[in-house]
């Protein structure tokens, strides 16, 4: 009799019981913390910082495995992508400037 008292005692507590999802809903917060983390050491370890900043302006030269090159362009939020092909076109234009390619491969553009 004396067993059934104190049981009975320890579940009338005025103690709130814990939820056990509370414990996945911080993993879930966790995982979310190391995901933002890990992207902005990506940004920080390919030197990409200049993406993040909403007034920055940008141009990459990005060439993939089979040749083909395209040009990502990113001017205050605005970001272009253009491909790069072998066509041949004519047409009327202005001469902007000029592009040396130096001895160990860099190409330089110098405008009119």
């Amino acid at each position: 009799m004396r067993f059934l008292k104190r049981r009975r005692l320890f579940f009338d507590s005025k103690e709130p019981i814990e939820d056990p999802i509370q414990g996945v809903a911080n993993l879930f917060d966790a995982g979310i913390v190391f995901i933002v983390s890990m992207m902005v050491a990506l940004f920080m370890a390919y030197n990409m910082l200049e993406l993040l900043n909403p007034e920055s302006e940008l141009t990459i030269l990005k060439k993939d495995g089979d040749g083909k090159i395209e040009i990502i362009t990113k001017k205050g939020r605005k970001i272009e992508a253009k491909r790069v092909t072998d066509r041949r076109l004519s047409g009327r234009g202005v001469k902007l400037g000029t592009a040396y390619r130096l001895e160990d491969g860099r190409v330089i553009y110098v405008p009119e």
